[in-house]
């Protein structure tokens, strides 16, 4: 557990998504897999969910390989195949968090979009949901299976599909600002926000079609920065750790 909270606080919400991006397997700047990284982050979600939230992980796996960085017609690799490379690198991080995990003792699911019998469970919302019922943390990898879809939009999905009661966006960065905060030091932070104007603003800290498919449903976004220790445990006891993004 993180020093910051006792480990009787009841957790504020009963199901959560949380998006991890594959920058959360590696130090700033660099690529491939750290185990450092890895051990913070498997710390983080099992103090989190020792709270008693059921809790969902969907990964990114920017840290390996980005789909949308083979632009059409500019290499011999086709986009879309491109993008099929990037959801084996979640299921790459997912194996890493999983271990890490069932180190600290947690009690763990691998389960990809995309079926490899040989290393993880394939995604079916029923059995996902059971999965959350009996107190096991869940690894969702492989985005949502198809090609052109962001791991933002199939965390947005999977917590839509999973009746979470919100999505937990960790980044980089505090939360959602005016501007880029790595770019414009006098970006304003803001503590709350709606869709709409994350929409009209054109705030780029998670995927717009993401967004829209939480506006549609009611689904409120927590951005938050990982980095910080203790930060996904106390966005899962309600406190505010980020930005909230809703309909008000």
């Amino acid at each position: 557990m993180s020093a910051g909270a006792d480990a009787g606080q009841q957790a504020k919400y009963r199901r959560v998504v949380l998006k991890i991006s594959g920058e959360g397997f590696v130090h700033p700047g660099e690529r491939g897999i750290s185990v450092d990284a890895v051990l913070h982050l498997a710390r983080q979600t099992y103090a989190a969910a020792r709270h008693g939230v059921e809790l969902a992980i969907v990964l990114g796996g920017g840290n390996i390989l980005r789909g949308a960085q083979f632009s059409a017609g500019t290499t011999c690799i086709h986009e879309a195949t491109a993008h099929y490379m990037g959801m084996l690198a979640t299921v790459m991080n997912g194996l890493a968090l999983q271990d890490a995990l069932e180190s600290l003792g947690a009690d763990t699911r691998l389960m990809t979009a995309i079926r490899m019998d040989g290393v993880a469970e394939p995604y079916i919302r029923r059995r996902a949901r059971r999965h959350l019922e009996k107190g096991r943390i869940i690894i969702l990898a492989g985005g949502t299976g198809s090609p052109f879809v962001t791991t933002d939009t199939a965390a947005a999905q999977r917590a839509l599909e999973l009746d979470a009661d919100i999505l937990l966006k960790a980044t980089r960065v505090d939360g959602v600002f005016s501007d880029d905060p790595e770019k414009n030091p006098h970006a304003i932070l803001y503590s709350k926000v709606s869709y709409e104007d994350m929409r009209r603003q054109n705030l780029r800290v998670m995927d717009p079609e993401a967004v829209t498919k939480c506006s549609e449903y009611g689904l409120p976004i927590m951005v938050f920065n990982f980095r910080k220790e203790g930060n996904i445990e106390q966005a899962v006891l309600g406190h505010r750790v980020g930005t909230l993004v809703n309909g008000d």
